[in-house]
């Protein structure tokens, strides 16, 4: 893992950067991953290991528990937390992380999630509120809502001088340059970012597509996928999708995923965050 002096250093070498007179920390959201008591031993090993940056929207706040929570016992707590998992299974799209800051920060977790639709996290807070457990949080706030963004587009919205213009970005048009041909064999598949989305690129029978990455229903990365003709499905639950239209062929998804327009300048490739055009 990281260590500390890792963190110090990193720290040290941002505020000795000509942006170091302007940076202040306002929030300190230092912790520590470990496994869960209340998921099961192979659950547990995979929270235990963070993948930031999946989906497109990551929520991130401290959490504190009320000194009750602590006197319960394993059994009551066990069983509350149970109602609690239930209800965060609902909703697949949204991956949560929970980390340890007990003793390293000021608050006892971090607690963040991952997805590409906000409005599921919405849905699944709401009915958060109703489970028991939400007796005893004392404090989960502020907040942070962030977009996932490549380091430069971040110092763009900072407005960094002399940086305004984006290296690689999309031109007038809107089309973005993700590939070249020869990146992309036949029967072969690609991972890009187009306005900050990732993308997954796929070379089928020679005709290029991009649909969005994540997949609809659990968010498994459908640049790993298998290709059958100009479809592909998802690596985690097998969900199918039409590469052209973005549509479902096989479930348990019933959402599309989320399609591209996609053009070949030369040897250049080039996405648009506009959908294709329906096909004549």
């Amino acid at each position: 893992g990281v260590r500390l002096d890792v963190v110090q250093a990193l720290h040290t070498a941002l505020f000795s950067s000509a942006m170091g007179p302007y940076i202040s920390v306002s929030h300190s959201f230092l912790a520590m991953t470990r496994r869960s008591q209340y998921l099961s031993p192979e659950e547990g090993e995979q929270r235990a290991h963070l993948h930031p940056a999946d989906s497109k929207y990551f929520f991130v706040y401290p959490f504190v528990k009320t000194r009750e929570w602590y006197q319960l016992s394993q059994e009551e707590r066990q069983e509350m937390m149970n109602g609690h998992i239930q209800v965060g299974r609902k909703y697949p799209s949204v991956k949560l992380n929970t980390t340890y800051s007990f003793g390293l920060d000021d608050q006892e977790f971090v607690v963040s999630f991952e997805t590409d639709e906000p409005a599921d996290f919405l849905d699944l807070v709401m009915e958060l509120r109703e489970a028991k457990t939400s007796l005893y949080t004392l404090r989960d706030t502020p907040i942070f809502t962030c977009i996932s963004m490549s380091l430069r587009d971040t110092l763009d919205t900072l407005g960094a001088p002399g940086d305004a213009v984006r290296q690689g970005g999309a031109d007038a048009d809107g089309w973005t340059q993700v590939a070249t041909i020869a990146e992309l064999p036949e029967g072969t598949s690609k991972l890009v970012y187009v306005g900050g989305e990732q993308v997954a690129l796929f070379n089928a029978g020679g005709r290029f597509y991009a649909v969005g990455n994540r997949c609809p229903h659990a968010n498994g990365p459908l640049v790993d996928g298998v290709l059958d003709g100009a479809t592909v499905s998802c690596p985690l639950h097998e969900s199918r999708f039409d590469l052209a239209t973005g549509e479902p062929l096989r479930g348990p998804t019933s959402r599309p995923a989320k399609t591209f327009a996609v053009r070949v300048d030369g040897d250049r490739i080039l996405v648009s965050q506009k959908s294709p055009a329906p096909a004549a």
